[in-house]
């Protein structure tokens, strides 16, 4: 016989994803603001995930070594555990890391009170095998929420060579949609992209990161983070932010700051922390250009500054990265009505955003010469690229964290309901 519904408790939820607060780039955040408002709407959450590593790839001093800490976050209870995270990040070691996980996380979620429904972040994409595990023994639905298609991004960016594990990626991830009740992604090309992979329409849901527009009393004044750095008041500033790796292609930041260093009135800010950060950093000092500054990763407060200060926001990535690539930073850009700069495939759901919205400037990636004269385009025609500044905040608009999270709470409690009438 079916179980009756329960009106004595609240629904309950459990959320396992590889990146939660205090990380403040990347998926953390939109983790964080998914089973916080869940709390704030009724819910009971739990969170699993790992001791803060990312972008940096390198734990806080104080939790090397620890193995698990249960902590109340915002009424949220986050168990963390212990993971491998490589000093350098290849291919393998990046396998290990995500297994190092996905077992921790397997042995903590089948000691906890069972959940109303699962909810699944991915990368990394062997969460999908907990999917299944929870449906096959415990008869609770599961929602695998994708934010990146890690096997699409690792062919097309040469990651790994087509082969058996390739092969055996692209099962598993055909296993996770098929053992989840619902697929969920972040923007419509990758709704697209399931279809393709033949989850039926039916069985995906479009959830996109949500976004907190800024409250205009607390953005900061412009010339904040300019004076802190030494940046002159009317130079053209532009800036990235956010994750130092191979797959963001900064090497053609460079390359643009190089063929104008002669020209004084350009600046470039480079904020972050990754793999690459320190390949970078010995790449600006030996090619002297002035004109560049690689900072650390910075709070919420002196990022916003940064955004402030912008002429220009860089939304960078390798060629190949799949059709699907549709970076969360940029909704944040959006959100400050800055101007933006992406370099991404033709056929990715990015650039069909910016030819369809006119909300921002596109080059080819890898090409430094595109690139450079994108960004001298915006210098020279600050019309132009405020008004596209102002398209992207009416787009971004559409995506306000309460309209968003209130649709996915409501797609969740209707999992909840059909498990109970069995």
């Amino acid at each position: 016989m079916a179980e009756g519904p329960r009106t004595d408790r609240p629904p309950r939820l459990i959320l396992v994803g590889i990146n939660y607060t205090p990380e403040v780039t990347g998926i953390a955040p939109y983790n964080a603001m998914l089973a916080e408002w869940l709390v704030q709407n009724g819910w009971d959450v739990e969170v699993i995930t790992t001791f803060p590593y990312y972008p940096a790839w390198k734990k806080i001093p104080g939790d090397a070594g620890k193995l698990y800490r249960r902590e109340e976050m915002e009424g949220v209870t986050v168990h963390r555990l212990w993971h491998y995270v490589p000093a350098r990040v290849t291919a393998l070691r990046r396998m290990i890391h995500e297994a190092t996980f996905l077992m921790g996380a397997f042995l903590r979620l089948v000691t906890l009170r069972r959940a109303d429904v699962l909810f699944l972040v991915s990368p990394p994409l062997p969460l999908g095998l907990l999917g299944w595990i929870y449906r096959f023994f415990f008869r609770r639905p599961a929602v695998f929420h994708v934010q990146d298609l890690q096997p699409d991004a690792a062919v097309g960016l040469g990651m790994l060579k087509p082969g058996i594990l390739i092969r055996t990626l692209y099962r598993l991830e055909a296993f996770a949609y098929r053992a989840a009740a619902r697929v969920s992604g972040i923007s419509p090309g990758m709704i697209d992209a399931f279809h393709k992979k033949g989850v039926p329409p039916a069985k995906t849901l479009f959830f996109p990161n949500p976004v907190q527009l800024p409250d205009q009393k607390a953005i900061p004044p412009r010339g904040c983070f300019r004076e802190a750095h030494s940046i002159p008041q009317d130079a053209f500033l532009v800036s990235y932010s956010g994750n130092l790796g191979v797959k963001q292609g900064l090497g053609q930041i460079l390359e643009a700051a190089q063929s104008l260093r002669d020209d004084s009135s350009v600046r470039f800010i480079i904020c972050g922390d990754g793999a690459e950060r320190e390949k970078l950093e010995k790449s600006v000092a030996a090619r002297g250009l002035d004109s560049v500054k690689v900072l650390p990763i910075q709070n919420m407060k002196l990022y916003h500054a940064l955004l402030v200060d912008s002429d220009l926001c860089l939304v960078t990535q390798q060629a190949n990265s799949g059709a699907a690539f549709f970076p969360s930073k940029l909704l944040t850009l959006m959100a400050f009505a800055r101007p933006v700069l992406a370099t991404a495939d033709e056929e990715s759901a990015l650039a069909e955003l910016f030819r369809d919205e006119q909300c921002g400037l596109l080059c080819t990636p890898n090409d430094a010469q595109s690139f450079k004269e994108a960004v001298l385009f915006a210098r020279n025609h600050p019309k132009e690229i405020a008004h596209m500044a102002q398209s992207g905040y009416q787009y971004v608009s559409r995506f306000r964290r309460r309209s968003v999270l209130t649709r996915i709470s409501e797609k969740l409690n209707l999992l909840v309901k059909k498990r109970h009438r069995g």
